[in-house]
């Protein structure tokens, strides 16, 4: 969630050509991701051992030197290798580029060669340097190389203008309604409620692009009733990137377009007839410095601005650590941001992340993946509702037969089914962030939860679909060469947490027009509810561990709180550990857990529990 970058899926036939992007865009005084942009001294995969070295050496520091029996080379050859490959080829996914590396254990090394190599390839798409604290964008994107133009007959995907994919799955917002309940609350389309999505930077074509979002879905409904403010000025960037070099400026706002966009078009498709607000603020130029002192005092100014009741979205995160020694110092003066939206029963919504129980750290220099679990801020806020991911398989069942993404096995799919899973998809690999907090103590209200983690606040509370097989349709011309890859703009499609905070927040604000429908105030700040008031029971579906498909359980992983190895498939979609990774991580279980919290709501019985208390 911290960068922005294409994972290119590359087939073992010529007819599977789709590239979904990792698409974390660099946040609020933060860094545009390199996604691919080379120039004349990028070194290719054919370059020599030397000029590989030095470039893609930092990245590759935790492979040994040593040579691996019956391989070609030492680990860390093969990665600098891999490294050359990923930068000079923007289809390339870290997966492919790394599979001729060993997943035995290396003497001496933390995990494998495979496993460093993947952390390798996050270090390289990522943030190559930071201010200081800043947060980042959490969107999963596919970009337009990676779909076909024309989706055959029974395609998984089939957006709008006609192209899609024959192996990612992607919804409408009918579809998702569905799945959920949402359309059986009709009329109650969250009129006289105000949602306000906060993203850096906003977008250019953020009004035009929903109207034709709207046009497309809602053509019987009302116009889209949207305005996006800049409370620090309009950046101005004529909706065009041409150097992502990592500084911010047009192409860091490039990044955040899309997940504005993103943003935008999903929290509409849950309440369509709600007040949109899409709160743009622009960092300084000193990189980080101004990122999230500016990003609170815009959101002080539209809890001030906005009526009671108002729900706000932030998919955006500042893993813990970056904040350094002074954490909790820190966030306790942005939280009192939080407690001023409480008082007037607003409600904060936060994504917890999509690097599954990892993130980066660090807080100047390099930004590498963690080593060790964490979490993000703000969504572990004891102020703000922490929104996980979960994989929806609605009129569809993945079925993979092969753990190799390269290959159609592992895309295997029958039609039918609906289930939901937590959210850990191994072809990137990518999941729901969730975990114990390192700065905040359990709040009273979380009291009795999942006890055997300590005194911790633990992430997330729920949860929503956040998957990329299986992501939102989105419509964008912002930045159209930078994200679609023509003059036009294009039909895409989204996952990430992202994804799942808007929508989440906009479910809360039909309660709030069912509440005003029956002269009632807003309902308030609403994880106490969730944990005290059992609506976290009665109206919620619980994700529980799912097997898949009959691929062979080869990754010998770990979970927290349980001893020895955990060995799974692909198709064990089990806990937020990442595939191949060392890290172990947070196990999905009845009831309450670390990874999807409550689960997901069913929209009937949530908006009616919450509309009928006083």
């Amino acid at each position: 969630m911290k960068i922005r970058y294409r994972l290119g899926l590359v087939a073992a036939t010529a007819t599977l050509a789709v590239a979904p992007a990792l698409a974390m865009a660099a946040g609020a005084g933060g860094k545009p991701a390199t996604r691919g942009h080379t120039d004349a001294t990028t070194p290719g995969p054919l370059a020599s051992m030397p000029a590989k070295a030095k470039a893609y050496g930092k990245d590759c520091r935790g492979e040994s030197k040593k040579h691996v029996s019956s391989q070609k080379g030492t680990p860390f050859s093969q990665c600098v290798t891999a490294m050359a490959k990923l930068a000079t080829n923007k289809s390339m996914t870290p997966s492919k580029a790394c599979k001729s590396l060993s997943k035995k254990h290396a003497s001496g090394m933390k995990g494998t060669p495979y496993s460093q190599c993947i952390v390798a390839a996050a270090r390289l798409r990522g943030s190559k340097k930071s201010g200081s604290v800043m947060a980042s964008a959490m969107a999963v994107a596919a970009p337009r190389s990676a779909l076909e133009a024309h989706a055959a007959p029974g395609a998984a995907c089939t957006l709008p203008d006609g192209s899609g994919s024959h192996t990612f799955h992607c919804y409408t917002p009918q579809q998702i309604r569905a799945a959920y309940g949402v359309d059986q609350l009709a009329p109650n389309y969250g009129q006289g409620q105000t949602i306000v999505l906060v993203d850096s930077y906003g977008s250019p074509t953020a009004a035009a692009d929903l109207q034709h979002f709207h046009d497309t879905f809602f053509s019987d409904l009302p116009n889209p009733s949207f305005e996006q403010i800049f409370p620090q000025g309009n950046p101005q960037y004529n909706n065009t990137c041409t150097n992502a070099q990592g500084k911010s400026g047009p192409c860091a706002a490039a990044n955040w377009s899309g997940e504005a966009t993103l943003d935008i078009e999903w929290a509409y498709s849950i309440a369509p007839e709600a007040h949109i607000v899409l709160l743009a603020v622009p960092p300084a130029e000193t990189e980080g410095v101004q990122g999230f002192p500016n990003l609170f005092k815009a959101i002080s100014a539209e809890i001030a601005a906005t009526p009671p009741g108002t729900v706000f979205s932030m998919s955006l995160a500042a893993t813990e650590q970056t904040f350094g020694g002074a954490g909790a110092t820190q966030t306790a003066k942005f939280d009192e941001v939080f407690k001023q939206g409480l008082a007037k029963h607003d409600n904060f919504f936060a994504a917890t992340g999509d690097y599954g129980s990892q993130d980066f750290t660090q807080q100047n220099k390099n930004r590498n993946l963690s080593t060790y679990p964490v979490v993000g801020y703000p969504s572990t806020s004891p102020y703000v509702v922490a929104v996980g991911g979960t994989q929806l398989q609605y009129q569809w069942t993945w079925d993979p037969t092969s753990n190799d993404p390269s290959t159609l096995a592992y895309w295997n799919w029958t039609a039918g089914g609906d289930t939901e899973a937590v959210w850990n998809e191994s072809w990137a690999p990518i999941g729901t962030g969730g975990g114990a907090s390192a700065i905040y103590p359990r709040p009273s209200w979380q009291q009795g939860v999942d006890p055997g983690y300590g005194n911790h606040r633990l992430v997330p509370d729920t949860a929503w679909n956040a998957a990329v097989n299986g992501g939102v349709d989105v419509y964008i011309t912002a930045y159209p060469q930078y994200n679609c890859g023509n003059a036009t703009g294009c039909w895409t499609f989204f996952g990430g947490t992202s994804a799942a905070t808007p929508q989440t927040a906009a479910l809360v604000a039909l309660v709030n027009s069912a509440r005003a429908a029956a002269q009632k105030q807003p309902i308030g700040f609403l994880d106490p509810i969730l944990y005290q008031d059992g609506v976290g029971v009665s109206a919620y579906r619980d994700i529980t561990p799912v097997h898949e498909g009959t691929a062979p359980a080869t990754f010998a992983g770990s979970e927290i709180g349980v001893a020895g190895p955990v060995y799974k498939s692909v198709g064990d979609l089990q806990d937020n550990q990442l595939w191949e990774s060392p890290v172990p991580g947070y196990p999905t279980t009845p009831g309450y857990d670390a990874t999807t919290g409550w689960g997901t709501p069913h929209a009937p019985a949530f908006v009616d529990a919450l509309a009928a208390m006083p």
